[in-house]
């Protein structure tokens, strides 16, 4: 039992992508996946599928993506805690890295990264910074 599944997700990404892992594997969850969209779509990650095993829990296999041997996610870190909620309006969510990087936020609109949350103009709680 995990108490912080994104928080568990972050941190199977860091660790693979120290040991330079083209692949990794997560418990499945619908903000999991979610989370994952929004990281296929800016880039950070190749890409993600189900993997159903008969008697087991399905499980998201990950795919990292690597730029001249170098992990394309420099750091990613969780806002947003289960002891500590961050939330964000439109006006004062500033830029990661002077727009290198992108904040994933959940919305009512869904889970989507910032630059898409302007487009939107909502706001919401920021679940976790990338670059």
């Amino acid at each position: 039992m995990v108490n912080d599944p994104i928080g568990d997700l972050i941190a199977r990404i860091k660790n693979a992508a120290m040991r330079g892992r083209a692949k990794l594997t997560t418990p499945a969850s619908k903000m999991r996946a979610r989370l994952l969209d929004v990281l296929t779509e800016e880039g950070y990650i190749r890409g993600y599928h189900l993997v159903e095993t008969p008697g087991a829990f399905p499980e998201f296999e990950i795919e990292l993506k690597y730029f001249d041997g170098a992990p394309v996610i420099v750091d990613i870190a969780r806002i947003s805690k289960p002891g500590r909620r961050v939330y964000s309006s439109i006006k004062d969510l500033k830029p990661v890295k002077n727009g290198l990087g992108i904040s994933i936020l959940s919305t009512p609109k869904g889970v989507m990264s910032d630059t898409a949350a302007r487009d939107a103009n909502v706001g919401g709680e920021v679940l976790c910074r990338v670059y």
